[in-house]
């Protein structure tokens, strides 16, 4: 059993701090779905106590991982609340997942209690109880299922379970690019301190109207997303899916959007993207994926808005930003901003020693918002973190004489080829801007002389075509001969995650000989 607040105690609880930034009327709009319906704060209030009831009465015991895999749905969101408000550890999972990757995530996270959809029920729950997972419940983007039938007989009710900010409150599954996901270990302290920045930090002001159009597996749409509109009492107008025309649609009466830099690609490619469009809108946040110069300056030029854009992980949360105020400095694409209030970034060798401005080296960062290790990897966290406490994130980057910080790559991405260091995203820079280019990513491969060469995949505007060896030769003229990628592949389309990141050890598994 959960220990229960008492007045003379102070508590912890995430949820009690979003509750706290419910506005005074609770029959107003909290939330409105793109299928027409309306959630009151009120509602939210009753249905998060209903499900935190239902998690108690199932008798789960202290720090109990609730899995769910599930479509993006207010209930889904509502679940998470009341997750956290029984005291529990909530445990998200992309939609996408199959089953060996969910036999892995259960059965390293040993869940009380798996929610899944009503379709998936069979073999969920087959991988569920066999890894001693107690209750499998359903739940339908159409609010079927019977997690919410159960709920349905639960008290309306219900006091926030007592916590302190170093319990746990989520475990998120890293994307597992070089090797198998670790679990992030995120606290209740982790979570609130980085929702309170970013309540100051990003201007959050009466009247703020969010579009939410993103997964809710993630720290951005699940975290970023949520825990503002709720700390703030904003009202966030819900899109179970983008939608690149209904969002357009929707932002006369929004104020703030949130999206991975695919999304925005999206919505400057159709017409009704005006700036009478966009008239009552006050901010446009990017990040989860490198924003290309090109969106950037598109955005701007169509829509009088420019974008900011920020830096995070499952890790962290939120790290760095672009400043909303101007009169903390202006948003520049291709950076990520400064580091936020109370984070502590610095950017060091492979040897520890700290580099001088400019200088490219792995970025390191510390404060209230960074979390508690990886789940039952003592090991792998010891790994991460330096003798005096910062973490490791494992991206590549540098910091200018006015503290942007610019994000280079990943440590992992670096390609070292005839004993020369090759960034990625700099080569990446270049390419981008020749004439035809949509996109592109770089990989290293083996070479026979070099130990490892790059090799770069691109996409074409409509329209254009490409001549790799122009492309090639090009490169030639304005990079340094050891940084030209050695081979160019043009593809259709570049492999991404959900969250729009080029998935680079897709790319690596394709055409890790050299070869197409």
């Amino acid at each position: 059993m959960q220990k229960r607040l008492t007045p003379s105690s102070a508590n912890g609880n995430l949820f009690a701090a979003l509750r706290a930034g419910f506005p005074n009327d609770l029959d107003s709009v909290a939330v409105e779905t793109d299928n027409g319906l309306s959630y009151s704060w009120r509602d939210v209030e009753r249905a998060s106590a209903m499900l935190a009831n239902l998690l108690d009465s199932l008798q789960l015991p202290a720090g109990a991982r609730i899995a769910v895999q599930v479509e993006k749905s207010v209930e889904a969101m509502l679940l998470y609340l009341a997750t956290l408000r029984a005291g529990f550890v909530f445990l998200p999972l992309n939609p996408a997942y199959q089953q060996a990757e969910l036999e892995y995530f259960i059965g390293n996270a040993e869940p009380a209690v798996v929610v899944c959809t009503g379709r998936n029920f069979g073999w969920v729950s087959k991988i569920a109880f066999k890894a001693g997972t107690q209750y499998v419940f359903t739940l339908g983007e159409d609010r079927s299922g019977s997690l919410l039938e159960r709920a349905a007989h639960c008290s309306d009710q219900h006091q926030v379970a007592f916590k302190g900010a170093d319990d746990l409150a989520a475990i998120l599954y890293t994307s597992g690019t070089t090797g198998r996901s670790k679990g992030a270990m995120l606290s209740h302290g982790n979570l609130l301190s980085n929702a309170l920045v970013l309540k100051d930090y990003w201007g959050w002001r009466a009247g703020d109207v969010l579009i939410h159009a993103l997964p809710i597996f993630h720290v951005h749409g699940l975290f970023v997303a949520i825990h503002g509109a709720l700390l703030n009492g904003s009202r966030m107008i819900w899109l179970g899916k983008f939608d690149p025309r209904l969002v357009i649609e929707k932002l006369p009466q929004a104020t703030v959007f949130m999206g991975v830099p695919t999304l925005y690609v999206r919505l400057l490619a159709e017409p009704g993207l005006t700036r009478e469009a966009v008239r009552n809108m006050r901010l446009f946040i990017a990040g989860s994926a490198p924003l290309l110069i090109e969106t950037f300056t598109d955005w701007q030029m169509r829509t009088g808005h420019t974008i900011l854009e920020r830096y995070g992980m499952s890790e962290t949360g939120m790290l760095t930003s672009n400043p909303y105020d101007p009169g903390q400095g202006a948003r520049r694409g291709g950076t990520v901003g400064f580091p936020l209030p109370g984070v502590s970034l610095r950017v060091q060798d492979d040897a520890g020693a700290a580099l001088a401005t400019d200088e490219i080296g792995g970025i390191q960062v510390k404060g209230p918002n960074v979390f508690k290790g990886y789940w039952r990897m003592p090991e792998k966290t010891a790994e991460e973190f330096t003798a005096d406490g910062y973490f490791q994130t494992g991206d590549v980057g540098k910091i200018d004489a006015l503290g942007y910080v610019t994000i280079v790559g990943r440590s992992k991405d670096l390609i070292i080829s005839g004993g020369y260091n090759v960034y990625p995203a700099e080569v990446e820079g270049y390419i981008n801007e020749l004439p035809g280019v949509a996109e592109s990513a770089v990989i290293g491969v083996p070479h026979s002389d070099f130990g490892e060469v790059g090799l770069a995949v691109l996409t074409t505007k409509p329209g254009a075509t490409l001549d790799p060896l122009q492309i090639i030769s090009r490169l030639k003229s304005i990079l340094a001969n050891f940084k030209v990628p050695k081979q160019c592949i043009v593809v259709d389309a570049l492999p991404r995650n959900s969250m729009g990141k080029v998935q680079k050890n897709v790319l690596r598994e394709r055409y890790g000989a050299g070869k197409p």
